[in-house]
């Protein structure tokens, strides 16, 4: 915990892990060591994270994206204001069904972005580090779109043109594609207290 950035500390009582801003190496740190710590304290329990970011480092994120999927706990993504880039891959690989948007947020999807410079044997090793990347990010997004389908509704061939080029969605739109499971739009009572056949926002309890 002593490395634990302070904001942080409350939420993770709460199960809540908070990702916001840019997805650099020191934001994944921080974010795997909560869903580590979250999951070594009760690991049959859901973690929610809130996300709400621009994106940013492919390798920082992919970490991120790695320990949701390796714990056992079951971690519950919901997009409030915005997610782009890798932090929409990071919403989408979130526990399936429990995938949520706020009603006025937005979300961006497109192929891995980077620039090089140096010798033309540089940029070539370069390009095809980065042709690997978009690959490997269209491959996760297909699994997860697919797997909100029910069915393998999309080819790779389908996702590589669905994140040619960027491409803003509304939560409505995020919903009909398979990024999300659910546009969330007031939280209500308690589990408990519900009645049969409600609707709620994610609960970590």
């Amino acid at each position: 915990m002593a490395n634990i950035p302070m904001p942080y500390i409350e939420e993770s009582s709460e199960r809540i892990i908070c990702l916001n801003g840019e997805v650099n190496d020191y934001m994944s740190a921080s974010i795997v060591s909560q869903l580590l710590w979250l999951e070594s304290d009760t690991p049959e329990k859901p973690i929610t994270m809130y996300i709400n970011s621009p994106g940013g480092s492919v390798t920082s994120g992919m970490a991120i994206y790695d320990t949701m999927t390796y714990i056992k706990s079951p971690v519950s993504t919901v997009c409030i204001g915005g997610a782009a880039s890798m932090a929409a891959i990071l919403l989408a690989g979130g526990e399936a069904g429990k995938r949520f948007s706020l009603p006025h947020s937005s979300i961006m999807i497109h192929q891995p972005l980077g620039g090089t410079r140096g010798q033309a044997s540089d940029i070539m090793i370069y390009a095809n580090q980065i042709q690997k990347t978009r690959e490997q990010s269209n491959k996760i997004m297909q699994y997860h779109l697919n797997k909100a389908k029910g069915h393998d509704k999309y080819t790779l061939e389908e996702i590589n043109d669905l994140m040619e080029r960027d491409k803003y969605l509304t939560p409505e739109e995020a919903l009909d594609l398979g990024v999300i499971d659910e546009i969330l739009t007031k939280r209500t009572e308690p589990e408990s207290e519900k009645k049969e056949g409600q609707s709620d926002a994610p609960k970590t309890d």
